[in-house]
């Protein structure tokens, strides 16, 4: 282990010689933890990791100055659509992607790395329960998905498979979320398909450039975004277990979307027949200032900009067809080559950009004292997954239906929008549809078969029930 003398030096280099102010006031123990933190901590990497924080948190947040020219809606040749194909096309899709599987060439990876501070818990999302009758958490009704899909690919080619569930977790997550797992038997899943690894921490940064104290023995540290993937990829050898497995085909989505397709063998037999190595599911937006990313080219290359560097004049914009011109919504769910991901890692994960999130971080003051601020204190900078995108050699983009494939959860019920309430709605909605597609009728429990309900009528009805259809019974 390094030394104290060592790792001062170090931080004296790093112009960050403050962390170790509260030397004296340790015990050997703490002292131990925060050495070994600190000695991690490469003093020109810390150093430069400090001055580009502090310098991005002073830039002005708001629109870019010089995107409209840049800016271009993906071209038609690069989009597909699960909405506007014709049932053929959407057949044949699907059944390279149940081949795929059934081969042992797909796998699904997780990002759980960040925790649910909106969300009012202190737990890992993917441990959430939304209010389901069932009680199912995210992970479980995920875990379920590819069971499921395994089973379906399976039973078409006569064989057994296995889809490889890897999960990305964080400091923070990676302890609870491998509890968890073992406390519910993997939810019938084969631990050894279920891999875990750790992203990388970064400080927390001062506007004025300094790394924060979280406590006397403690650097305020957070996940490298989900970004982070790319580093943790080549951290943990991830890329090897699949290789070992077979694996060329990689689904990645985020914890909080309720309703994900887990290896979705329509979108990934449209991108395997496209020929693309790397490929973004998207769902029209609902209107021109709605905060998610758009999908999109600048200067001719595919990139993710973020809803809050455009305009509300490109936002706002109309195609010829009367739709939005910038209307491919961006939600976490991608598809890529395991080629594609050893290249990320191998040449072009050091020129990702940095992006800034300007947080209330707790800290020790000069006296040692714990301080929770009331307003914004520090700097965490993150990487975000989506921008390797401009690196692909054949992007693709695949519409899907917003009410079958989004409805994220991100919020506590006190907002208006992507919380649980709007989450449980979502799915018991899509469950409700799939029952009718079925044939089923539903009763009240007076037997009495209810009218069909779609729309806003639907939505109100799971209101009136508290999200709940427990006083609901199917007759198929």
């Amino acid at each position: 282990m390094a030394s104290e003398r060592d790792v001062r030096a170090q931080l004296q280099q790093a112009g960050q010689d403050h962390l170790l102010r509260f030397w004296a006031d340790l015990a050997p123990e703490p002292r131990a933890a925060l050495l070994a933190e600190l000695a991690s901590l490469e003093a020109d990497a810390l150093r430069e990791h400090c001055q580009r924080a502090s310098a991005a948190g002073a830039l002005a947040p708001g629109p870019l100055p010089d995107l409209a020219a840049r800016l271009q809606p993906l071209p038609p040749e690069r989009v597909g659509s699960a909405i506007r194909c014709d049932q053929e096309t959407r057949l044949r899709w699907e059944e390279e992607g149940f081949r795929q599987i059934a081969l042992n060439k797909v796998a699904v990876l997780l990002l759980a790395g960040g925790q649910g501070t909106r969300l009012g818990v202190t737990y890992p999302k993917g441990m959430y329960q939304v209010g389901l009758p069932s009680q199912k958490t995210l992970y479980q009704l995920q875990a379920e998905r590819i069971r499921r899909v395994q089973q379906l690919a399976g039973q078409r080619l006569g064989t057994h498979c296995t889809v490889p569930w890897y999960i990305m977790t964080s400091e923070f997550t990676l302890g609870p979320t491998i509890k968890f797992f073992k406390e519910h038997d993997f939810f019938h899943l084969d631990p050894t398909n279920v891999v875990l690894f750790e992203q990388r921490m970064l400080p927390a940064v001062t506007f004025e450039g300094k790394a924060i104290l979280e406590r006397k023995d403690k650097v305020a540290m957070a996940p490298d975004g989900n970004g982070g993937l790319y580093c943790a990829l080549a951290d943990h050898q991830i890329l090897e277990d699949m290789k070992q497995r077979g694996v060329e085909f990689v689904h990645v989505y985020c914890v909080d979307n309720i309703l994900v397709r887990l290896a979705d063998p329509v979108f990934i037999g449209f991108c395997v027949l496209r020929g693309a190595d790397c490929g973004a599911k998207v769902v029209e937006k609902a209107y021109p200032e709605e905060p998610v990313g758009v999908v999109c080219q600048v200067d001719g290359v595919p990139q993710v900009v973020e809803y809050s560097e455009i305009s509300p004049e490109i936002a706002r914009q109309r195609g010829a067809d009367g739709g939005l011109l910038y209307n491919t919504g961006n939600i976490c769910n991608h598809f890529f080559t395991r080629g594609f991901l050893d290249m990320v890692t191998r040449e072009f994960e050091p020129l990702l950009k940095l992006h800034v999130a300007v947080k209330k971080v707790p800290y020790v003051d000069e006296e040692g004292n714990l301080v929770k601020p009331l307003r914004p204190n520090g700097i965490k900078m993150e990487k975000f997954v989506f921008d390797v995108f401009q690196f692909a050699k054949n992007f693709v983009a695949f519409e899907v239906c917003r009410e079958e494939e989004f409805s994220p959860l991100k919020n506590a019920d006190t907002a208006d929008r992507d919380n649980p309430s709007t989450s449980r709605r979502a799915l018991l909605a899509q469950h409700y549809r799939w029952a009718l597609q079925a044939g089923a009728h539903f009763l009240d429990v007076h037997g009495v078969q209810l009218p069909e309900q779609s729309g806003q009528t639907l939505a109100h009805a799971l209101r009136e029930l508290g999200g709940s259809c427990i006083h609901l019974r199917a007759r198929c």
